[in-house]
C-alpha cells in the first residue's frame, strides 16, 4: 500500500475504474485516522472535541494506494472524490434482469418437476412393459435428484447459519 497526494490518488483512481469497466472490482473504505504514532489512551465520551483526518483507500485486489485527507481539506476532496465517483458509476454496465429471469424460470421449473411424482404404471409383462421399466428408472432419477436438491438446501442454510453467528 503507497500513501500518495490526492491528485495522485484522484487519478490513479480514474485508471482504476477504466481498466475495470469491463469486469473486475473496486473496493472504496473511508476510515477516521486516530492514531499519529502516540500513545493510544482512551477518552471519556464528553473529551473528544478534535477533529481527526480520514485515510481513503482503494483496491482491486492487486494494486492498493490511499491518501489522507485533513479535516480541513475535506470539503475540496470530497467534491472532486464525489464528481469522479458519479461519472465513473455511470459508465457501469446495467444488471441483465432478462437473463436472471429467465433463470429463475428455470430453476422454479426444475423444483416443479421435481415435486410432481412420476406415475408408474402399465403391464409388468406382454406390451408396455418397455415404458414401465423407462418410468421405474426416471421415478429413481428424480428420487436421487430430489435428495440432492435437499442436501444443498440443508448445506446453503448451514452455511448462512455459521455466517449469521
Amino acid at each position: 500500500m503507497q500513501l500518495v497526494d490526492h491528485d495522485t490518488f484522484l487519478s490513479k483512481l480514474t485508471g482504476l475504474f477504466e481498466s475495470n469497466t469491463s469486469s473486475g472490482s473496486v473496493w472504496l473504505t473511508h476510515k477516521r485516522l486516530t492514531h499519529n504514532g502516540e500513545d493510544a489512551t482512551m477518552s471519556e465520551v464528553g473529551d473528544d472535541d478534535r477533529e481527526y483526518p480520514c485515510l481513503v483507500r482503494v483496491t482491486d485486489g492487486d494494486q492498493t494506494f490511499s491518501t489522507r485527507v485533513e479535516p480541513g481539506q475535506l470539503d475540496k476532496f470530497h467534491s472532486a472524490y464525489g464528481a469522479l465517483l458519479k461519472a465513473s458509476m455511470a459508465t457501469l454496465r446495467k444488471r441483465d434482469r432478462q437473463r436472471e429471469k429467465q433463470r429463475a424460470e428455470k430453476v422454479a421449473k426444475r423444483k416443479q418437476r421435481l415435486a410432481e411424482p412420476i406415475p408408474v404404471e402399465g403391464p409388468k409383462r406382454g406390451n408396455g412393459r418397455r415404458k414401465r421399466q423407462r418410468r421405474i428408472k426416471a421415478a429413481a432419477r428424480q428420487d436421487e435428484a430430489r435428495k440432492k436438491a435437499e442436501e444443498r438446501e440443508d448445506a446453503r442454510e448451514k452455511a448462512k447459519a455459521q455466517i449469521g453467528s
